[in-house]
């Protein structure tokens, strides 16, 4: 798998299953997905697939940092933050 797909993999597992583990950890998911992509699986087949992923992501901050989105800065008026934070009261 590519470091493209490592990284998509990384981003995926973490915002879906709240796992933050290290980019080398999530090249196990990065190829299952390649493979399902490819048609590899059979699609009227129900199998059981297992990653392991042993690295913690904070082996690596310094992608986790270079990977998020940086947050919204809000103006620091009532009206600005209920509106950033789609409250509709």
């Amino acid at each position: 798998v590519s470091d493209d797909e490592i990284i998509q993999a990384y981003k995926l597992v973490a915002q879906t299953e709240g796992i933050f583990v290290e980019p080398a950890s999530a090249a196990s998911i990065a190829g299952i997905i390649k493979l399902s992509k490819m048609g590899f699986f059979k699609s009227n087949e129900r199998i059981d697939i297992v990653c392991i992923l042993t690295g913690h992501g904070l082996k690596d901050p310094e992608r986790a940092i270079e990977e998020s989105s940086k947050p919204p800065v809000v103006p620091p008026r009532e009206e600005a933050v209920l509106e950033a934070a789609n409250f509709k009261g």
